[in-house]
């Protein structure tokens, strides 16, 4: 089962969307920029820090003189000096005449993990830099660097600390950097919309213009609009005229064909009425069906050409009116009653005379067979797009595998009223040209429903 085909969206929609996305895309690809050059930032100052420990140590381990030479780590920073404190250093000898291995108060028995036996290698200053697991389990960061002190030997000096710090100077960077980049977002969102909704209203206004004239209240689009809607609107006022006068053409040559046609079936018929042969019988009969079909074709047409003109409306309560005040008179004696329920503001799309035609034949044969009461309800549907129009009476009302034939030209299923057989035909046919749709269906009275769809201005 094939899907539904998805709506496509609005060029507003459109713009919007693109231009929010992209915003969106470069505010989040500029935050994690910021954000990585702030981490590396932060480490390397971290790192530097360390570095100036690591140096003051490497200093007391270089310097020759007794004299002069203090205890290696005395770096007055009292974190040092703390159990645990996640500050520590340590000294590790590499060769056999190096003194044993010495280490910060803080680390309390415990030793640092050497980042060599890890796989991190001595960048260009010769240092090592990277990160592990401290003695109570929390992440160091590590700075080591192997120094050979001449006859005192080989050593590796270790300088460490907790990234928890760090970690929590980087976070709250972030923070701000993700809420002062989310406010941006929402304000170049807020300004994107007004700038989409500034920039495409001339558009809404051509728009309005264009249903205006569809819905009958106005004929040509009027204004000024900018150099790139200009010409658009130009060419539709254009095509506007160049409708109206096809159009008002197609309605000449129907006019003209129907008198054509017309003459030469009078001239038949009269001759043919000289006669009381059973030939001339046969051609007054042919003649007449002919004209028939003339009268039915032309005014179909007629109605086709008169469905196409753009901003043809009509009133649909006054039209109502009018036909329950003619029906009423046709029954004087009272025994049918013709009333309706109807909102007055409802307009129908097309015109007045095809509008009348259809709802005349529908309240004509619902009064030949109603009992009492024949009424007429009109209600927008569809979400205001459509009417639709029903015609119930009280009589006996049809049954459902007779209702298609009911409609077709020429069929009459009671030869006892009068007629043609060609109402509903024409109702159908009417429906079909505005692109409307005929049915008939049982009325709540318990008699027969005919229901228009009709195209609503």
């Amino acid at each position: 089962m094939s899907g539904q085909a998805s709506q496509p969206r609005s060029l507003a929609q459109r713009l919007f969307l693109s231009a929010a996305a992209w915003s969106l895309a470069i505010l989040l690809i500029a935050g994690l920029i910021l954000s990585q050059i702030y981490r590396r930032t932060a480490v390397q100052a971290f790192d530097d820090r360390l570095g100036v420990y690591l140096r003051a140590i490497v200093a007391d381990l270089a310097t020759p003189s007794e004299d002069t030479r203090t205890e290696p780590g005395q770096l007055g920073d009292p974190q040092f000096e703390l159990s645990l404190s996640g500050w520590y250093w340590q000294i590790t000898p590499l060769s056999q005449q190096a003194q044993p291995t010495k280490a910060s108060r803080s680390l309390f028995a415990a030793r640092l993990p050497r980042l060599d036996d890890m796989g991190v290698r001595a960048q260009k200053d010769g240092y090592r830099r990277g990160y592990a697991t401290g003695p109570d389990e929390r992440v160091l960061r590590i700075v080591e660097r192997e120094i050979d002190a001449d006859e005192e030997g080989r050593f590796l000096v270790q300088v460490a600390a907790v990234t928890e710090q760090l970690e929590e100077d980087i976070w709250r960077f972030q923070l701000a950097i993700a809420l002062t980049f989310l406010l941006l977002g929402l304000a170049l969102v807020g300004s994107t919309l007004l700038q989409v909704r500034f920039g495409l209203r001339p558009l809404r206004r051509l728009q309005g213009q264009v249903a205006a004239i569809r819905g009958g209240d106005g004929d040509r689009i009027d204004g000024t609009y900018p150099p790139d809607l200009s010409p658009l609107a130009s060419e539709l006022n254009l095509l506007i005229a160049s409708n109206r006068e096809i159009v008002e053409r197609a309605r000449t040559q129907v006019g003209n064909l129907a008198h054509a046609l017309k003459t030469p079936l009078s001239v038949i018929a009269n001759e043919a009425g000289a006669d009381n042969s059973p030939l001339s019988a046969k051609m007054r009969e042919q003649a007449q069906i002919m004209r028939e079909q003339v009268d039915h074709y032309l005014n179909r047409a007629r109605a086709a050409a008169r469905s196409q003109v753009i901003g043809t409306t009509t009133e649909v309560a006054p039209v109502v009116e009018r036909l329950l005040r003619i029906f009423q008179k046709i029954h004087r004696d009272g025994s049918v009653e013709f009333a309706s329920e109807i909102e007055t503001q409802l307009r129908f799309r097309g015109e007045r005379q095809d509008l009348e035609e259809m709802l005349g034949n529908l309240l004509d044969n619902a009064g030949k067979w109603a009992r009492s009461r024949v009424i007429l309800r009109v209600l927008p549907t569809e979400g205001g797009a459509f009417l639709t129009l029903c015609v119930d009476d009280d009589g006996p009302g049809l049954p459902a595998h007779q209702r298609e034939q009911a409609v077709k030209r020429g069929r009459r299923l009671d030869e006892t009223k009068p007629g043609s057989g060609l109402g509903l035909s024409i109702v159908a046919d009417l429906a079909a040209v505005y692109a409307g749709s005929f049915h008939l269906e049982d009325a709540p009275e318990g008699g027969l429903r005919a229901c228009l769809r009709l195209p609503a201005a």
